[in-house]
């Protein structure tokens, strides 16, 4: 019940502000975020790889409000993949992006976010890597695939989310099953009105193993994005049912969340990407981890009221 409410606080800038200047809110965030700075991250990569496991790079930031914000967001991730290059990682580390952050929604937004966004998938291809489009709310939803099919010209590898709460994605999943693209299948952490979306966790949950189903039977790459235990066995069943070997999908699941199951899955030689987020503007990002799980949320408030 409160992740409606949660999700509908992370837009709002009075709550942004009294949230970030909670003596205890820093330490919470460290959680999910483990670095603002490319400094801060690299000794998380070196660690999380020398585990055996992979990572996907997520440079916090969506609502900027002028082209030069874009411009700095693309130069953000060219810092990133620069000294991924340098660090010999690219074949383990990719890294996600959202089309937000690149100008999508300024005046010009859908050319604009391409054009930034090109020069990164083009950089992480030069280090032996590649990109994934994260997915936004609804409305962003067509230009976020024409990009991804438009970077797939060049770029085969290019990957991008779909969310299975949405009414649209099995109609995506198959779409994007038949033309082989890597897809990295959540269960969407955005408040979307009943009109466009599931609104009850067994609904979503039932969406979810559908659109998997048609992903581990398609021509594509299926990337996991889940914490759920079920949803977990589930993938492995329907991977082995549709003949996949162990390198031909993969898990994905948050820095910060189940921990021991990234290692376990990574021991049993499955692929384990963890999605890894730095940067300042970490507002947006903390606040739908919060709404995605109760635990989360818990987690929170019991260090809000011990540090109290």
């Amino acid at each position: 019940m409160l992740g409606p409410v949660i999700l509908a606080a992370s837009r709002s800038d009075r709550m942004r502000r009294l949230i970030s200047a909670a003596p205890v809110t820093k330490q919470v965030v460290d959680r999910f975020i483990p670095g603002e700075t490319v400094a801060d991250i690299v000794p998380i990569i070196k660690d999380l790889t020398a585990k055996g496991l992979e990572l996907t790079m997520d440079v916090v930031g969506e609502d900027i409000t002028t082209p030069e914000q874009a411009t700095a967001a693309r130069d953000a991730y060219l810092e990133l993949i620069d000294h991924l290059g340098r660090l010999e990682l690219g074949e383990r580390v990719e890294m996600s992006v959202k089309l937000s952050m690149f100008g999508q929604a300024l005046p010009g937004g859908h050319e604009l976010a391409l054009a930034n966004v090109r020069p990164v998938v083009e950089a992480a291809a030069a280090i032996g890597t590649t990109v994934t489009l994260d997915a936004e709310d609804h409305t962003t939803l067509d230009s976020m695939f024409a990009i991804h099919e438009e970077l797939r010209k060049d770029f085969p590898q290019t990957g991008c989310v779909i969310q299975a709460y949405l009414f649209r994605t099995e109609a995506d999943a198959r779409r994007l099953a038949e033309s082989g693209s890597r897809v990295r299948l959540v269960k969407g952490a955005y408040k979307e009105p009943a009109e466009v979306a599931y609104q009850q966790k067994h609904e979503i949950d039932k969406a979810y193993v559908r659109i998997l189903r048609t992903l581990m039977e398609g021509e594509g790459y299926p990337m996991i994005g889940s914490h759920d235990p079920r949803l977990i066995a589930i993938a492995q069943e329907l991977a082995h049912k549709a003949g996949r070997k162990l390198d031909e999908y993969e898990f994905q699941m948050l820095y910060g969340i189940r921990s021991d199951e990234h290692l376990r899955l990574a021991a049993e030689g499955h692929r384990m990407r963890v999605y890894t987020a730095y940067g300042t503007d970490w507002y947006g990002y903390f606040m739908r981890r919060l709404a995605e799980k109760p635990a989360n949320l818990r987690f929170f408030l019991r260090s809000m009221v011990s540090k109290g």
